[in-house]
This record gives C-alpha cells, structure tokens and sequence, in this order.
C-alpha cells in the first residue's frame, strides 16, 4: 500500500514535468517567433497605421492588428514544420500587410462600402502598403493574392502560398470563434 502511494506520488511529480516542459517549450516557441517578428519587421510593427488596425475588427471579435499578427505567426510554423525554404522576412512582411486596407469592412455607412470586400479588399490592402513601405515582388504577391481563390490570379511564390493558408486557417479559427479576441495584442520593441 505504501509503495503504491509513492509511485502515485511520483507519476504526479511526472506528470507535473511533463506539463511544466510543454508550457516551456510552448513559451521559448512563441518567444521565437515574436523576436521574428521585431526582427524583420519592427518598422511595420511601430507604424501609426498599422497600430491603427487595432480599432478595426477582422473576424468574430479578433481585431485586424491581432489577425494579422497570428498570420504571421502560423505563416512561420507552416514554413518551419513543413520544411518549406522561403524568405522568411518576405513572409512576416507579406502576412503582416495582407489586410493593411486600413478601414472598418463592417461598417455599412463608410464612404466607398464594397459589398464584395472579400474581393476587393487585397488591392486595397496593397496600395495602402505601397504608399508606405518599398515592398518586394514576394510581398506584393503575397498582399495581393491572399484571397485566392477569389483572386482569379493564384500565388506564385511559396510565401505567397504559405500565408494564403496561414490567412484561412486563422480566419476559421476566429470565425467559428475558436480563438478569442482579447483585444490589443502587444509586442514591446524593448526586448
């Protein structure tokens, strides 16, 4: 009996570590990717109009800034877990700017409301990005055809592919409110 009680005892300490060592590796992970993101992106990350995404709700209850920033991230993980060679600063930069439309799509009393947002919105998104930042062929490609295959053109470059898919699974999650909005999402510069 008692020795049965200290195995119990120490298959729980186990599976405390086994838990606390997924929560580290879960941590180191998203460290990662947001020192990524600073990295090859900061400028993006500190720009009036980027912050300003965070007044706009993308899906459910997920802001643009937010959605954007998780595209980015799964872009990474797909890329990384799937092996995919691709520029990863062309990646974070493409993901990051794929919905820089800059408006309330919701909003039905705004001057120039599309009804087809779904379509129209990647042009958009990519002249305002334009306007702001020298962007690559890869960057404007990926800004571009994000919405395929709405987008009659289909991407023709693996970044482009990479968020393309990152953009529907993040959509889906925060459409079927899997993923919870929880409001601003915070990345400090100072790290």
């Amino acid at each position: 009996m008692f020795l049965r009680g200290i195995l119990k005892v120490k298959s729980l300490e186990e599976k405390h570590q086994i838990r606390m060592d997924k929560y580290r590796r879960r941590y180191e992970e998203r460290r990662e990717l947001y020192r990524l993101l600073k990295e090859n992106a900061s400028d993006i990350l500190c720009s009036a109009n980027f912050q300003e995404t965070r007044n706009y709700i993308q899906h459910g209850s997920i802001p643009v800034h937010r959605h954007c920033i998780d595209v980015a991230n799964q872009s990474i993980i797909i890329s990384k877990r799937l092996g995919i060679p691709c520029s990863q600063r062309e990646l974070i930069r493409g993901a990051l700017l794929h919905d820089y439309f800059l408006y309330d799509w919701h909003d039905k009393n705004r001057e120039n409301y599309q009804r087809l947002h779904g379509f129209c919105h990647p042009g958009i998104a990519l002249r305002n990005a334009e306007k702001e930042y020298q962007l690559s062929l890869r960057e404007k490609d990926i800004i571009k055809k994000h919405m395929w295959p709405l987008t009659v053109m289909p991407p023709m470059c693996r970044e482009a592919w990479i968020v393309t898919t990152a953009d529907k699974y993040c959509s889906l999650l925060e459409t079927l409110r899997l993923r919870k909005g929880a409001g601003k999402t915070r990345i400090g510069l100072a790290r």
